[in-house]
C-alpha cells in the first residue's frame, strides 16, 4: 500500500482520513481517535498531508512535520468547492485530499508556538477591551435610568464611579449602588488586565526583529507590528504587496465582465484584526499629514482633493499593507521616499 497524499479532517476526538496513491486511486478511508493519529502517521512513510485551517491545525501541522511529512494547511473556503454532495467528515477529508493536489492552491503558513502565543495575547486583549466597553455602557445606561448622565469618553466614567462608591452621596439609592459596585470592580480588573497584556505584547515586540522593523513604518506602532509579525510568519507566500492587501480585505470587490472593470467597495475578507489596526493607523496618519508639506504627505493631500477622507483612509491602509509586505520580504526597515518618487 503506497500512500502519497492524505486528506485529514481535524476534530476534537474523531479524525477522518482519506488517502490516495500516485495514480489518484483511493487507498484508505479510515477514522482515527485522537490518541491514534500520531501513531498512524509515525508508521507512514513521508507523504503530503492536507489539513483544513482551524484552531488546532497549526499544532497538528507541527507534529506531523516532525514525523517527516509535507504538511499543507488550506483555507476552508478553498476546500468547500471540492465537496461533492452532502457534508460529513468523510466528504470533507476527500475534498481536502483533492484540494491539496491542485497546482494553484494557496496554503496557510504554519505558525510556531511562539507566534500562536503572541496572537493569544492580542486576542485576550481584544476580549478584555470588549468586556470593558460593555461594562462602561452598562454603567452609563443604569445611571441614566436614575437621571445621572456623564459626558462622553471612557475617562468620564470616573464621575459615575465616584457617585457609586460614595456612601454619603444620595444622588442614587443605596440599593442601586449595591447592584453597580460589582460592575465597577470588574471594570477595574479589566483595565488592569489589559495593561498587563499590553506590556507583554511590547516585550514580545522588542525581542523579535521582524516586529521591530515593521514598527519603523509610519502609522504602525508596537501593537500593530507585533500582530502582523505573529500572524504572517512568511510573507513570501504572497506574490506581491497587492496580493497581501487583498488577503487583508483592503482591495475593491470586482464584478467585471466583457472586458469592463467594475470595482465596488472593499472586500473586507481575511484577517479582520490586522485590517482594523491598519485602518486605525491610517486614520492617525491622515489627521497628522492633512494640509502639511513633505514627500509622505503629498500623496495623501493630493488624493483628498478629489476623494472623501474615509475613502482616503482605506486607500492609505492599502498602501501601508503593501509597504508591510515589502519590509517583510526584503528584510529591511522602512525608508522615507524621495521627493522624485513621491
Amino acid at each position: 500500500m503506497e500512500i502519497t497524499t492524505v486528506g485529514l479532517d481535524l476534530a476534537k476526538n474523531v479524525f477522518q482520513l482519506h488517502a490516495i496513491d500516485s495514480s489518484g486511486s483511493v487507498v484508505l478511508r479510515k477514522r482515527l481517535r485522537r490518541p491514534q493519529v500520531l501513531t498512524f502517521f509515525a508508521d507512514l512513510p513521508g507523504c503530503i498531508v492536507g489539513l483544513e485551517a482551524c484552531g488546532s491545525a497549526h499544532f497538528w501541522a507541527r507534529e506531523l512535520i516532525a514525523l517527516g511529512h509535507d504538511v499543507r494547511i488550506i483555507p476552508p473556503s478553498y476546500v468547500k468547492r471540492y465537496v461533492r454532495r452532502g457534508k460529513n467528515d468523510a466528504a470533507d477529508a476527500e475534498a481536502i485530499c483533492e484540494a491539496v493536489q491542485r497546482p494553484n492552491m494557496r496554503f496557510v503558513p504554519v505558525k510556531s508556538e511562539d507566534q500562536q502565543s503572541a496572537l493569544m495575547l492580542h486576542k485576550a486583549r481584544n476580549l478584555i477591551q470588549r468586556q470593558r466597553t460593555m461594562l462602561i455602557n452598562a454603567l452609563r445606561a443604569h445611571m441614566a435610568e436614575l437621571g445621572v448622565v456623564a459626558a462622553q469618553g471612557p475617562s468620564r466614567v470616573a464621575d459615575l464611579i465616584a457617585i457609586i462608591e460614595d456612601d454619603d452621596d444620595e444622588t442614587i439609592p443605596h440599593l442601586a449602588k449595591t447592584a453597580l459596585r460589582p460592575m465597577v470592580t470588574q471594570l477595574r480588573a479589566c483595565e488592569t488586565s489589559a495593561k498587563e497584556l499590553e506590556s507583554e505584547i511590547r516585550a514580545w515586540h522588542r525581542d523579535h526583529e521582524a516586529s521591530r522593523r515593521l514598527a519603523t513604518i509610519p502609522g504602525l506602532g508596537e501593537i500593530t507590528a507585533s500582530a502582523i509579525a505573529a500572524t504572517v510568519p512568511d510573507a513570501s507566500f504572497f506574490r506581491s504587496g497587492r496580493e497581501f492587501a487583498a488577503w487583508l480585505g483592503l482591495t475593491p470587490r470586482q464584478n467585471s465582465s466583457g472586458g469592463k472593470d467594475r470595482l465596488g467597495r472593499t472586500t473586507k475578507q481575511g484577517n479582520r484584526h490586522i485590517r482594523s489596526l491598519l485602518v486605525i493607523g491610517a486614520t492617525s496618519l491622515l489627521r497628522y499629514w492633512r494640509g502639511k508639506l513633505g514627500t509622505e504627505a503629498a500623496w495623501v493631500n493630493k488624493l483628498l482633493e478629489r476623494r472623501p477622507p474615509r475613502l482616503v483612509t482605506v486607500a492609505l491602509a492599502n498602501k501601508l499593507a503593501r509597504i508591510v509586505w515589502a519590509v517583510l520580504v526584503r528584510g529591511e526597515t522602512y525608508r522615507q521616499p524621495s521627493a522624485a518618487a513621491a
